[in-house]
């Protein structure tokens, strides 16, 4: 290596490390900000606004249940107001701000998945600046624009938090704590296995652990044989166990597969879009692990758990970046076919199917 690459592999290091250091700092600060809504609920003090938000819907909704409860113990309906969806009158919004509770301390007003964090609301951002101390507002949204002024508000007089996709480690402590809880022991291979069939979203991880739960009345072990015949594999899982076999060349299990997911009724299109998706993220980290990132460097690029890029890793060992590269190509030629009529969609997964997992090497 000479100077100038020397030089350069350490710019390259420098800002990787400053940008490992900047998502630490901020996931930190998020912790903390989680912290301080549960003490917030166990204390009894409260700020006036709150904004709950971000991708990860079950934790999201177990703490605005809490916050709510708190908020209003007693289930008075006479002095809490729900409202949902884009489109409230904002008018009359305020309206109900300015009223004083009925016989009660507090008015607590539910805001779910508005949009005022999206899309601008002058008036309400305005009237936040100084809220009635009977007024507490509690905003629960998918998506915010951190940059709005009704974002700036809550901040201002209240308290946030975001909710992400929670990563490998928390998941699978999490599940494992609540078969622990209910008289159950896994291993940590078998709860991977779990999250490979369910994915990462928390509620349906939730619902298939109570499956496992009941199945295995009488057992103090859950192992993968329970996991396999009672959970359900999510379609993009189910999409992942096809491009396996594609990869291991294992031709009459994938387009048995693929025949599988058109008799669940699903749409050529969309699977011919997962299957782009899995090969852009096999291709990305075939490239990723060749320039000497690690499996958790690379799982923190691609927004995916640790176990997942184990899996995109063994899939690219059977191809070329190159190769990796014209299937993606492919992937795409073949969805504009299908828009421009001179393609079938069911045939066009089929014959990209067969390509990629014919017994030799692929190559355009």
């Amino acid at each position: 290596m000479n100077t100038v690459e020397s030089q350069i592999f350490a710019w390259v290091l420098h800002f990787r490390q400053l940008s490992y250091k900047l998502d630490y700092r901020e996931n930190q600060t998020g912790v903390q900000r989680l912290k301080n809504i549960q003490e917030d609920i166990k204390t009894g003090k409260f700020k006036q606004a709150y904004l709950l938000y971000g991708e990860e819907a079950y934790l999201k909704q177990q703490y605005k249940r809490n916050l709510v409860k708190a908020l209003n113990p007693d289930d008075d309906t006479m002095n809490f107001t729900r409202y949902e969806g884009k489109g409230i009158d904002v008018r009359e919004l305020l309206s109900l701000c300015d009223t004083m509770p009925f016989f009660a301390e507090r008015r607590v007003v539910l805001l779910e998945d508005t949009g005022f964090f999206k899309n601008k609301c002058e008036e309400l951002a305005d009237y936040m600046k100084a809220l009635p101390d009977y007024l507490y507002l509690v905003f629960c949204e998918s998506e915010v624009d951190k940059r709005s002024r009704m974002y700036k508000a809550v901040k201002a007089c209240g308290s946030i938090g975001e909710f992400k996709q929670q990563d490998e480690k928390t998941l699978m402590r999490w599940a494992a704590g609540i078969l622990g809880k209910n008289g159950r022991r896994i291993t940590q291979r078998d709860v991977e296995l779990l999250l490979t069939m369910t994915g990462t979203d928390m509620g349906n991880i939730r619902m298939e652990l109570e499956k496992l739960i009941s199945y295995t009345v009488g057992r103090d072990v859950v192992t993968a044989a329970d996991i396999q015949a009672v959970c359900t594999t999510q379609t993009t899982n189910k999409i992942f166990d096809m491009v396996r076999a594609v990869t291991e060349k294992n031709q009459k299990r994938a387009l048995d597969l693929y025949y599988d997911l058109l008799t669940l009724r699903e749409p050529p299109m969309r699977i011919l879009f997962l299957l782009a998706k899995q090969f852009r993220q096999i291709c990305l980290t075939k490239k990723m692990s060749q320039e000497g990132l690690s499996q958790t460097e690379i799982a923190s690029k691609l927004g995916v758990p640790s176990f997942v890029v184990r899996n995109l890793a063994s899939c690219a060992r059977s191809y070329t970046v190159e190769e990796l590269e014209n299937a993606v190509r492919d992937f795409v030629d073949a969805e504009e076919a299908v828009k421009t009529g001179t393609l079938g969609d069911v045939l066009s997964v089929e014959l990209l199917i067969v390509k990629y997992s014919s017994a030799r090497a692929v190559r355009a």
